[in-house]
């Protein structure tokens, strides 16, 4: 009984530390699009999750987001692939996603919302994608179908330090 009152006490401390810590807002330039991006938020949340994601992918062999996949993309499909890959995290990895931890669900609740507000401001900006463009997510689609989904969904939030770093390297302006 102790320990789960101490458990309690300690994340809701983390919680109101998270509450009251100052907002980092970028820029990001993507193309045309302009979005706003909280990458200090991002990264705090994906550490909440990313060890116990890594730890439990037993599909070693398998890469869904290669980072020369995200290096590669041609100039002017920057705002369709964010827009993409942001998608394919919201609507097939997020939902797919289950920790058993209270902890990680609410790491990860909160930063599929952060996604879903991302996707939501690359949305106005009406990016056209090129078909080249779409087979390089197409790809990851691919990789993604040939596992099981939780299977599937626990690579890919493994793999998100890829798209975080790619985010990072972005243009952006403080």
């Amino acid at each position: 009984m102790m320990k789960m009152l101490l458990g309690c006490s300690v994340s809701l401390l983390l919680l109101l530390i998270c509450l009251t810590e100052p907002v980092e807002s970028r820029i990001l330039h993507l193309d045309s699009c302009s979005v706003n991006v909280h990458m200090h938020e991002l990264r705090k949340y994906y550490s909440g999750i990313r060890s116990n994601a890594i730890s439990e992918d037993s599909e070693i062999g398998v890469k869904l987001l290669d980072k020369s996949l995200m290096k590669d993309v041609q100039e002017g499909q920057m705002c369709c692939f964010m827009r993409l890959v942001l998608r394919f995290y919201v609507e097939r990895v997020f939902s797919n996603y289950a920790s058993s931890h209270p902890q990680q669900q609410r790491c990860s609740s909160a930063l599929a919302n952060s996604f879903v507000s991302i996707r939501r401001e690359i949305h106005k900006c009406h990016c056209l994608c090129e078909e080249e463009t779409q087979r390089k997510i197409d790809s990851v689609h691919a990789e993604f179908i040939k596992l099981q989904i939780s299977q599937a969904a626990q690579k890919a939030v493994g793999e998100l330090d890829t798209v975080l770093e790619w985010l990072e390297g972005q243009k952006t302006q403080a």
